[in-house]
């Protein structure tokens, strides 16, 4: 069974919150169940796309994560980012890359503040600044 089956077959988690109240609750509802399954930050080194699954479901239950993936091929790690975009799309989450195969991945309730920039783009501002 697929995820997207296993949502359409049960709209309904643990909690027993439907999605729609699960992803649309305030900010500070969010921190009262602070105690509850979200609000951690998991850090995971895929080894296999198989693993996307499992990635996806710490996103479901409001969980940041740090995805690595310099374990896995470059076709794995497309197929990987890939499925954590659609699932980022259908819960309201972001994906922001934070190095060289290394992206942070938020569901709806958690707010990044900052951007991390690539070597490349430093090295491409300082050539600019001594071309001036």
């Amino acid at each position: 069974m697929g995820l997207f089956d296993k949502i359409l077959k049960d709209p309904v988690d643990q909690n027993g919150m439907d999605e729609d109240q699960y992803y649309t609750m305030s900010a500070e509802e969010a921190y009262k169940d602070q105690n509850s399954e979200g609000n951690k930050m998991i850090l995971l080194e895929p080894r296999a796309y198989s693993e996307s699954q499992q990635i996806a479901d710490h996103l479901k239950r409001r969980n940041t994560i740090v995805v690595n993936l310099k374990r896995v091929t470059s076709e794995q790690a497309k197929r990987i980012i890939d499925f954590l975009s659609g699932t980022l799309y259908a819960i309201g989450g972001n994906m922001q890359k934070l190095g060289p195969g290394i992206f942070l991945c938020t569901p709806k309730n958690i707010n990044v503040q900052g951007k991390m920039t690539e070597e490349e783009d430093k090295k491409a501002k300082s050539k600019d600044e001594d071309e001036e």
